[in-house]
Formats: structure tokens, sequence, C-alpha cells
């Protein structure tokens, strides 16, 4: 423990979650009810088919699937009664044609030639038919030329018995080698982990195969169960939602030659985006995780299957490491497979760190409501009256125009990224009021300057010829009567 502690530092604490494995258990909330579950630990799904009325005898239409389905002890009640009443059913014709000819009461006569040889009752009849299914062939029971029924019946009983050695043979060859055993050899821990990882939250479990022979083309896939209810006000008890394990990435094809870590990133997309270690004490939810593959050895698909529920979700945790490196070779320590440790962890979700993130930022989202920029707008305005208040009274004057407030509200509400103050104001403006110094005709003589500069810039888009006559922007009293009332038409 002393040497885990100087590896992981003093923060860290190591928590079993097995039931062998040392530690003390994580704190958890107080115990509840036992949680039904959809899919138990062992894999096997929690439902049942009732009520299917005429529905059942589509079992009966896949008679094959339907035994390969069942229980071990059905499968091999089936096998022996099938066998069973085959052979009572075939010795009975082979002692109904020996009665029917009367070879029963002449059995011991050396001058009759019988249908059977040496059949005289129903026992050596059941004997025959067995000698013939199985090919064993004594020699001392056998057909003669005699008995065309016998021909006929021995050529049916060949058939009839390949069919069923077909069939139940090859239902319990097939429900021998499926790969069910083969799962158990893959396992899955316990508990599920959320803590940090690459600066992200993350939900992690860890699986693990315990044979030397490879899992081919395995994948892995997670679901989460969870109930909801639509804004149509339709009510899903079982709402299956995707959790990305890395589908995007191809991280969800998996090497699976040592105990793997698969991890769900807690995102903006993922369905945890707002589960936070709080609401976990009040959200109910089951994570179903499905591992598919093909066995190595048989060339089958294999399928595992576990479910964690909310109670088996560690906040705050992180997986023991198992691997280690020998001589030669790395060894997997499989004691510590379901083991963890308590890591520095935010309770908060991801929603609630981006909102604080947010709003801990120095820079503010540029994009804002039209609403709120004219109220800008009119704090602005606002604003500009105070400093208004403290300019001379000329320019006071000039800003006191009622069209002056309007159309600066109008250029403020065309855009959606000023920011609201005097540094947005123009610049001769900025001028004016940040020289407080200055003498009324100074102030005067700029806001002239100002109000004249709409007057040279009409005349400077006269053609060459009226700029002259113009005088280049100087008073009109040169000008022709009729230029002069064009211009003035023009100003106006």
């Amino acid at each position: 423990m002393s040497a885990l502690r100087r590896k992981l530092g003093d923060e860290y604490q190591v928590v079993s979650t097995s039931a062998s494995g040392a530690g003390l258990p994580p704190p958890r909330a107080a115990p509840r009810g036992k949680r039904q579950r959809f899919v138990d630990k062992n894999g096997r799904c929690n439902v049942q088919h009732g009520n299917l009325g005429g529905e059942t005898s589509r079992y009966l239409s896949d008679l094959f699937t339907t035994l390969v389905d069942l229980k071990w002890r059905w499968n091999l009640f089936i096998f022996i009664l099938t066998y069973t009443v085959a052979w009572l059913f075939m010795a009975s014709m082979w002692w109904v044609i020996a009665y029917m000819r009367g070879d029963l009461n002449k059995a011991h006569d050396d001058s009759y030639t019988p249908c059977v040889a040496n059949v005289y009752n129903f026992p050596s009849a059941f004997l025959f038919f067995i000698e013939t299914e199985a090919t064993i062939g004594y020699g001392y029971r056998y057909i003669t030329d005699k008995c065309p029924e016998g021909i006929i019946l021995f050529l049916f009983q060949s058939i009839l018995g390949s069919i069923v050695d077909a069939f139940l043979i090859g239902c319990m060859f097939i429900k021998m080698s499926q790969p069910k055993k083969r799962a158990e050899t893959l396992m899955f821990s316990e508990h599920a982990a959320i803590s940090m990882r690459d600066g992200k939250l993350t939900l992690m479990f860890r699986v693990g195969n315990l044979r030397n022979s490879h899992m081919v083309s395995a994948q892995i896939r997670c679901k989460l169960l969870k109930s909801r209810q639509t804004p149509e006000g339709e009510f899903l008890p079982l709402d299956q939602l995707e959790l990305d394990v890395g589908f995007s990435t191809g991280a969800d094809q998996l090497f699976l030659v040592s105990p793997l870590t698969i991890c769900h990133v807690i995102d903006s997309k993922s369905p945890f985006y707002e589960l936070s270690q709080r609401s976990m004490q009040t959200e109910q939810f089951e994570i179903v995780v499905i591992l598919e593959g093909i066995v190595e050895t048989t060339g089958m698909t294999c399928q595992a299957r576990t479910s964690y529920t909310e109670d088996e979700v560690l906040w705050g945790h992180r997986f023991f490491p198992v691997i280690s490196l020998e001589e030669g070779f790395f060894k997997v320590d499989y004691s510590q497979f379901h083991a963890t440790f308590e890591v520095p962890t935010p309770p908060y979700s991801v929603k609630e760190q981006e909102e604080m993130l947010l709003m801990s930022s120095p820079l503010i989202a540029p994009a804002v409501s039209n609403s709120k920029e004219r109220n800008s707008s009119v704090e602005c305005l606002d604003g500009l009256d105070e400093v208004g208040t403290k300019l001379p009274s000329k320019l006071q004057k000039i800003t006191g125009r009622e069209d002056f407030p309007k159309k600066l509200l109008r250029m403020s509400s065309t855009t959606s990224e000023k920011a609201y103050s005097m540094g947005d104001l123009p610049m001769k403006l900025q001028r004016i009021s940040s020289v407080p110094g200055n003498s009324e005709e100074k102030l005067g003589s700029k806001t002239t300057k100002m109000m004249s500069d709409p007057m040279s810039q009409s005349v400077a888009e006269l053609p060459p010829k009226l700029q002259k006559l113009s005088g280049g922007g100087r008073m009109e009293g040169n000008l022709p009567p009729k230029l002069r009332k064009m211009n003035s038409d023009r100003f106006t």
C-alpha cells in the first residue's frame, strides 16, 4: 500500500469493489429497494412473453430452433422420448407382420420359411429392429425373400431412422457447440466508473478475455435504457439510447488480448450531458453492454452481455492497473480486475461545467438579441445626454436636435457586435467630448466643420465643371441662377 501511495499520490485511495478484494467499499447513498434489471449481470434478459394466443404455432413452424433454444433437461427428455417411441413403434410393426403371417407359431419348424428368421415374440422383434437400426448384425435374425411386406418395412425403417438421427443428433450438436459457454470466459467489471480522462468527463468500464484464444472481429456496443415521456405525452418505459464508445473513431473494434477499459466521453451529444454526482442519487437508468465477436476455434459468433444500474456507477473512481511487464512477457493480474480507486473529480455535470466556464471567461459571445441591443442603445443615448450636459451651449444646441438621437439609435441597432461605450461614438465627437479644457470658440468651429462636411462631400460629388463653378465648396453667391437652383434642389 505504501508503494502504491508513492506511485499514485496520497490523495488517491484504493477501493476494491469485488467481494473478495481488499479495501473498504466506496461510500454510497442510503440503500434503496431491489432494482429491477432488464439484463442480469450474466447477460440473461428478464423478459417473459405472455398471452401469445394463436402465435404459439410459430414455434412449431421453426421446430429445429425451438429445440435448440430449450434448456438441456428438455432437450435430453425429447431426445430419449423420440428414440424410445420410434423403436417401440417399428418393433411393433415387425411383430404385427410376424403375427399376421403366423410366424410366431411356426418359429421352431425347420421346414417353414418365416418373414424374419428367429422372431417368435415381441422381444425378439424388438431385438431384430435394434440390430437392423444400429447395423449391429449378429447374424441370428434376418429377413427372408418370402416376405415382400418385410422388405418394404425395412426400407421405410431405414429412411425414417436416418431422418430421426439427422434431426436429433444435429440438434444436440448445435446446442453443444453454441458459444454460450465461451461467453462465460469473457469478463466485465462489476462496476462502471466516471472520472476525468484527457481533460474530459468519461464513463468507463473494463472487459477481459480469460482464454488464450482470441475473439476475432470483437466489437462492443452500449445501450442506455431509461424511461422518458415525449412532448406529446407518450410514456416510454424502456427507451433505448446509444452510447458512443468509439464508433466514429473505430475504438469500438477491440483487440481483446488483455483487459481493456472502454470509454464513453460525456459531451453535449451524450445522454449523460446533464448527469452530476447529486443527480445520480435520484436518476434511474441501466447501461447494457454487448460484446460480439467470432470464436477463433469454432468460427461461430459469440455474444456476451452485462448491465450496470445507477447504483453500480461509481462517481470519481478509476480502475486499478492490472498489466505489468515481467521478464519477456506481460502479466495480467486478474485479482485487481474489479478494483477501483478514488480520484479528484468535479461533482458537476458537463453542462454545469460549461456554464461556469462561460460565466468566468472574460470573453463574452458577440451574438446578442435585438431587444438587448436596443436597450443598450438607449442606455448609450442616456450616457450621451449626460455627456451633452457638460458640453458648451452651442454644442448642446447642435446635439439637442430631435433627429440626432434617432439616427444614432438606428446606426447602433444595425450591428450586433458593438460595445456600448463612448468608444463607439464618432471620432470627432470623441475628440470633442474627451477634451474638457477647450474653449467655446474651438468647440464651435469644430462643430461647424463637422456639420459642413456633408456639404463639402455633396459638392465633391458634382461634375468637374460644376465643382469649378461652385468654387470647390465655397459660398454659392457667384453661381448662375439655374445652377444655384439645381444645387439647392440637390442638397435639399
